[in-house]
């Protein structure tokens, strides 16, 4: 038994999704990843004096679809404030972000175990510039290029109780954001990351602990090790006698542990205040449906309908669904040919094989041709091993299935008789084979089964020969 069996972890997480805007929040530069250092700036997002900031329209729009995702109650008023503080990444000493009326408030993500994960609120904000430290004597490199970035920032109440909750929590996040074409959310990018707020209280008790909190979390691997790291390490100190001080922690993915930074900032440290060179938002009832009929439908919702509609398994669902573009491709085949078992097995099992080293999926041929593909193999008017085999050579060519399986001489069909011939040769070839079928027959059914394939090009009917080897043998 370990001192944090004695204890409750009460976790809450701030979270960080950089908005899939072409320009900045409040400028007209460039929003990408991977320029130069601090050619994507300009005297806006650097803060030099006398520059005005201007609204970027369509990152209010991807904020209030973020809300909507996770059924926030948008706020008609929002009002941007600045966060004063002074440090390298924000040349202007402030970070122009919401605290008094967000634009997002409530809301939640409901968990596998029933759990409903509240969310306190989403609002927009900026983000600041990358600090790369060299070294004492190297020094400190500033790339302002990310300031200036539109960023949400999601709060959550401190519902969560562990590691796995905190990181399948993420996951739905992430999820939805990218299916909606809100955030790329790519973790390693920093497109996406996580401040983890963390207290344990004694088992029974409802009294929240002293917390801290550990910032910049960027994979679900980290987050998951830092929780866990953090809950030991507090445990230890109270079951010690020690007093856990509330204070900014940094994680060391490296070494597996987290160490102090500073003492916790409350938000009177901030002054925060209006922000003067920017109106309020104003968000109608009419914007608010326009937003709402641009959405997709969310990946969960797709998930139950899969299994409730189609029929098909909780994996298949989950895998299907796990980007917007595999959903989409697997709707489109079913349009096709209505079959929506046997193309979830097609997209799983062979397609998914073929682009796994893939940054991006993309499948390598048409929804159509797939379709097609499944269509003849179900029909029997090829075999699967000749399904594969077309497969191939639609993606080589990208002509038509139906057109290939004629010039290929794959529809050539073997006759009974065919196979009945080449069952009696093995059998007279080769007597234990005979002698094994007799007396277990499954053991050897694969390899008569693998000798008619190879003899007939893979165009004989697999069915068919099963039911063909009980009679000749």
């Amino acid at each position: 038994m370990s001192e944090l069996d004695n204890f409750d972890v009460v976790i809450g997480l701030e979270i960080h999704a950089e908005l899939k805007t072409k320009t900045k929040v409040f400028c007209s530069c460039k929003n990408e990843f991977g320029a130069l250092p601090n050619t994507n700036t300009c005297p806006v997002c650097t803060g030099m004096p006398g520059a005005l900031p201007v609204l970027n329209r369509h990152a209010v729009c991807l904020a209030i679809k973020a809300g909507l995702c996770f059924g926030c109650e948008i706020s008609p008023y929002s009002v941007f404030e600045r966060k004063n503080y002074f440090y390298p990444d924000l040349s202007k000493a402030y970070q122009i972000s919401q605290l008094v009326y967000p634009l997002c408030i409530g809301g939640g993500v409901t968990l596998d175990n029933g759990k409903k994960v509240r969310l306190n609120r989403i609002h927009l904000e900026e983000d600041a510039g990358k600090l790369t430290h060299i070294s004492h004597a190297g020094g400190t490199l500033v790339d302002y290029n990310r300031g200036g970035t539109p960023l949400i920032e999601m709060v959550t109440e401190p519902d969560i109780s562990s590691a796995e909750e905190a990181v399948e929590f993420l996951r739905r996040v992430r999820e939805a954001l990218v299916f909606e074409d809100i955030a790329n959310c790519k973790m390693e990018e920093g497109g996406m990351r996580c401040d983890v707020n963390l207290s344990l209280r004694p088992k029974g008790t409802t009294t929240f602990g002293t917390r801290t909190e550990m910032k910049n979390l960027n994979s679900f691997k980290s987050v998951e090790r830092a929780i866990n790291f953090e809950a030991r390490r507090q445990a230890e100190v109270i079951s010690n006698g020690g007093v856990i001080v509330q204070e900014t922690r940094k994680w060391d993915d490296d070494r597996g542990e987290s160490f102090a930074m500073r003492s916790k900032e409350q938000a009177q440290d901030y002054r925060y205040f209006p922000d003067p060179d920017l109106l309020p938002i104003e968000v109608t009832k009419e914007d608010v449906s326009n937003i709402k009929d641009e959405m997709v439908e969310l990946p969960a919702d797709r998930r139950t309908r899969y299994v409730e509609e189609f029929g098909l398994p909780q994996y298949d669902a989950n895998i299907l669904t796990s980007t917007k573009y595999i959903s989409t491709y697997f709707e489109k085949c079913v349009e096709f040919y209505n079959a929506p078992k046997k193309i979830s097995n097609w997209i799983m099992v062979d397609l998914l094989k073929l682009v796994k080293e893939q940054e991006e999926i993309v499948f390598p041929l048409s929804e159509q041709h797939l379709a097609q593909i499944v269509k003849m193999v179900e029909e029997k008017v090829i075999n699967k091993t000749v399904g594969l085999q077309l497969l191939d050579e639609v993606i080589k060519t990208h002509k038509s299935p139906e057109v290939l399986a004629k010039e290929m001489n794959l529809l050539v069909t073997i006759s009974d008789e065919q196979i009945i011939e080449l069952l009696n040769k093995l059998k007279n070839e080769n007597a234990k084979v005979a002698a094994d079928y007799k007396v277990a027959p499954d053991k050897v059914t694969g390899f008569i089964m693998g000798y008619v394939m190879k003899n007939t090009g893979g165009k004989a009917n697999s069915a068919k020969v099963r039911e063909l080897i009980s009679k000749v043998f």
